[in-house]
Parts: structure tokens; C-alpha cells; sequence
């Protein structure tokens, strides 16, 4: 098997931390990709793909599901679990249909990382992950149907790892600062999409000034102390100031990849096998 180079770097703990000052932006531009290069989708075959749906409370509605093993294994094989909460305008399909993360993890894996599942979930178009007036709860999903129906299927969730991309990744961070260390083993996390201020956040991530100051991850740095944390994201994404301003606050940071790339999928793509590398070896000891 061979590895590119841009995730053989990736597979290390990241780059040096870059602080850098300045307010959030209110906004989230998905480029183009820009073609085959690092950040092409994963030659490795991917493990078994599960999918489903079930009715949620929490959310008042059906939500789907997707579950990826790597090669060679079986849910009843109690591997450890870690939950995949996608972008803002994403689906539970965005995971492995978009971004290759089942390929990605099977890659990994065969270099070397202790195996685990990814289990993605539809978190709704814009719900940021937590409460909303309206009265969807995609933390309560995720903590009291979600990971349930996924020990059901044999996996390991009494401590489990998150990872996201834009709003999932400010979701899996908010999701640590929630349950702490107790539930959640790591966080990956990136191109986060965090702000410092209320009036600088994109339109509908939250329900007004109230439910910024009640789920704002940047100044509740301090909740996740003893979550593991690894930070991606490239220098020319518009949430670079406010991520790079975060990570020294973060209690427990344990590596970074600031490197070039933009809010894309292929800066995504590129930068996974080094997330999942952190998230497996993190999940080792669960």
C-alpha cells in the first residue's frame, strides 16, 4: 500500500500551534475542490459500510444513519467507536460518499492505527449540534438514541471519540465541553467553525445572542480539559484566526495541522488520515 507523502505527515501529531488575533467570520464558502492531487480520495478498499434509520425523539424526526469498519473486523468484534457529525447543509452520507472516511480509515489502520468504528449520523441542515428553540436536540440524539442503537450492534460506547468538519466540528467540540472526559475519549476537529463574538456567526447557527453565550465553545475553552485534542485547519479558511487564537486555549491540545488548504473537501480529505491515526491511537486505551 501506498501512502502520499501529505498523509504520511498527516499521520504525525501536526505542525506547530499559530496564534493568530481577530474576530470570527459570519460565514462558511465551500470551494471547488481543486482536483487530484494529496488530497484525492484514499486507494485503500474500505471495510464493511452499515446504514439505517430511527426514529428520534429528540429530534422529532426519522434520522439515517452510517456505520464503517475497517477491513477485517465486525461490529461483534467490540471495537471502540468514534462519532462523525458532518458540515453545515450535510447528511449522515457525507461521511463516506463525500469525503472517504471509510477508505481513509482502513488506510490508516493498515499503517498501523489500532482499528475502530466510525459511525456518522444526520445532524440536521444547520441545528450547530445542540439545542434549539425550536426544540431539535441532536446532543440528546447522539447521547441517548444514537450511541444505544450502536452498542446494540456490538460496539464500545461507553467512552467514545468525535469527529467533524465546519459545523461538526464545532459540534464534536461542544459535544466534549458537554459530557467532558467521562464520555468522550478525543476530539478531531476541523476547520471548526467558531466564533468569538455573537454578532459574527453565520445566519441560523444559533437561535439568538443567549444561545451563542450558552454553547460557545471558543470561551468555554477550559470544559475540555482532559479531552484529547487535535486541530486541522489550513491557513486560508475563513475560521484560520479564530481556530488558531483557540488552540492555545485548549487544555489538552495534542497536535495541530495548520498547514496550506482552504473550506474544502479536498483540505478535509487530505488532512483525515491524520485525525483518524490521532482518534484510533486515542481509542486504544477506551
Amino acid at each position: 500500500m501506498v501512502i502520499s507523502r501529505r498523509r504520511v505527515l498527516g499521520l504525525l501529531a501536526g505542525g506547530a500551534v499559530v496564534t493568530a488575533a481577530g474576530a470570527g467570520v459570519a460565514w462558511h464558502e465551500l470551494r471547488p475542490d481543486p482536483g487530484p492531487g494529496p488530497d484525492a480520495p484514499p486507494a485503500t478498499s474500505p471495510g464493511s459500510l452499515a446504514s439505517g434509520t430511527f426514529g428520534s425523539r429528540a429530534c422529532g424526526r426519522e434520522v439515517a444513519w452510517q456505520l464503517a469498519l475497517p477491513p477485517g473486523t465486525t461490529e461483534g468484534a467490540s471495537l471502540p467507536v468514534a462519532l462523525v457529525l458532518h458540515g453545515r447543509g450535510g447528511d449522515a452520507t457525507d461521511a463516506f460518499g463525500k469525503l472517504h472516511l471509510d477508505g481513509f480509515l482502513a488506510e490508516v489502520v493498515a499503517a498501523g492505527a489500532p482499528p475502530f468504528a466510525l459511525a456518522s449520523v444526520d445532524g440536521g441542515d444547520r441545528s450547530y449540534w445542540h439545542r434549539r428553540v425550536s426544540g431539535e436536540d441532536p446532543q440528546t440524539m447522539l447521547l441517548e438514541e444514537y450511541l444505544p442503537l450502536l452498542a446494540e450492534r456490538g460496539l464500545r460506547t461507553d467512552r467514545f471519540g468525535a469527529f467533524g468538519w465546519s459545523m461538526g466540528g464545532y459540534g464534536a467540540l461542544l459535544l466534549a465541553q458537554t459530557t467532558g472526559p467521562e464520555r468522550v475519549a478525543a476530539v478531531a476537529a476541523s476547520s471548526p467553525a467558531l466564533w468569538s463574538r455573537a454578532r459574527d456567526t453565520a445566519d441560523g447557527a444559533f437561535d439568538d445572542a443567549a444561545d451563542f453565550t450558552a454553547h460557545d465553545v471558543v470561551g468555554h475553552a477550559a470544559r475540555l480539559a482532559g479531552v484529547p485534542v487535535r486541530l486541522a485547519c489550513g491557513g486560508d479558511d475563513p475560521f484560520a484566526p479564530a481556530t488558531h487564537a483557540f488552540a492555545p486555549r485548549v487544555p489538552d491540545l495534542t497536535g495541530t495541522d495548520f498547514g496550506p488548504g482552504a473550506h474544502t473537501r479536498g483540505y478535509w480529505r487530505a488532512t483525515a488520515a491524520g485525525q483518524l491515526h490521532f482518534l484510533g491511537s486515542a481509542l486504544a486505551a477506551v
